[in-house]
């Protein structure tokens, strides 16, 4: 049977001329793992033309928003803005959850690795809508669900190099400057997660998972930040 997706295009505002992008956009791998005889195609092609959209258009906002930051200030901006938490969290909003098409085994899992499938499937999403009706109706969609975002993020100061930030912290408080370590390294050169852990001499304070080594330090750094107890300022 067949996802009915109406409910989500009247969600989001958007009605697909073509339905099979739109349910391409919810297909992860591990689904065609289990459904071979289906003619449907995964999701990885769109997220990674979603991806550059996104950035585009995120980059397009924060530099007519913020005519005052510099260049650095946009770039740690615009990361916050369109890492796996922030988009994770925008696709749980829209309830994404409930329509993604996976495996038995992606389905049971609930953590970590259900985040970065919600990142990955609204980036997917993002390039279903930008072939589907365009830059304008994406910029819409994106306009709508993650541009509110920014305001919390600055306000809470989560826009802030969390690696940088660990760092000073380390340093201040046990006079060590911490070590990455890269843990674990999955899936297919094109759709890689990285798991990396943060040490203070021999002790792992904390873990991080990203699509890169460079998110998943960031991760690992703000949750060492939390284990630590120590306030970003």
């Amino acid at each position: 049977m067949k996802t009915d997706f109406s409910k989500f295009e009247k969600n989001i505002g958007i009605i697909f001329k073509s339905k099979e992008l739109l349910r391409q956009a919810f297909t992860h791998r591990s689904y065609l793992n289990e459904h071979r005889d289906t003619e449907l195609v995964h999701n990885e092609r769109l997220e990674f033309l979603g991806d550059a959209v996104l950035e585009l258009i995120v980059t397009e906002y924060l530099y007519g928003k913020y005519p005052d930051s510099n260049e650095g200030e946009l770039t740690a901006f615009r990361s916050a803005l369109v890492n796996s938490d922030t988009l994770s969290n925008a696709a749980g909003k829209l309830e994404m959850n409930d329509f993604l098409l996976l495996s038995k085994g992606e389905s049971k899992d609930i953590g970590r690795a259900r985040q970065i499938i919600l990142a990955n499937a609204i980036e997917a999403l993002i390039g279903a809508i930008f072939i589907d009706q365009g830059y304008e109706t994406a910029k819409y969609f994106i306009s709508n669900n993650i541009f509110n975002l920014i305001e919390k993020i600055i306000e809470e100061k989560t826009w802030i190099d969390a690696k940088s930030k660990f760092q000073e912290q380390a340093q201040d408080y046990e006079s060590v400057t911490p070590l990455y370590k890269t843990l674990k390294e999955e899936g297919p050169d094109h759709d890689k997660k990285f798991t990396v852990g943060v040490f203070l001499g021999k002790t792992k304070v904390a873990e991080g998972e990203g699509k890169s080594k460079q998110e998943a330090e960031q991760i690992a750094a703000d949750n060492a930040l939390k284990a630590k107890g120590w306030i970003i300022n």
